[in-house]
């Protein structure tokens, strides 16, 4: 079944490749949709997919590459916009 997740991490995850780490992760659990870095700091990521590679990656957003440091990762259901691919936005 096809769901979606929004999903806003916070603590150090900009300038520490964090973005890249995200779109490989998703990639490799075939999601689609995209991730961008805030303003203040934080990223957001929109993906959509099976549910059980979604758990997969919020599970992989709480490790984040090494140079990061993840205080929150704040998850909420939304609607599938049908995306195709996954890209660094």
């Amino acid at each position: 079944m096809l769901r979606a997740m929004h999903v806003i991490v916070s603590g150090r995850v900009q300038g520490v490749g964090f973005r890249a780490f995200v779109a490989d992760a998703a990639r490799s659990e075939g999601l689609d949709g995209w991730v961008k870095n805030l303003p203040d700091g934080s990223v957001e990521v929109q993906a959509e997919g099976d549910v059980e590679a979604l758990r997969r990656l919020e599970w992989k957003l709480w490790q984040g590459p090494p140079m990061s440091r993840v205080d929150e990762v704040a998850t909420e259901d939304v609607v599938p916009t049908g995306a195709t691919g996954f890209r660094i936005a």
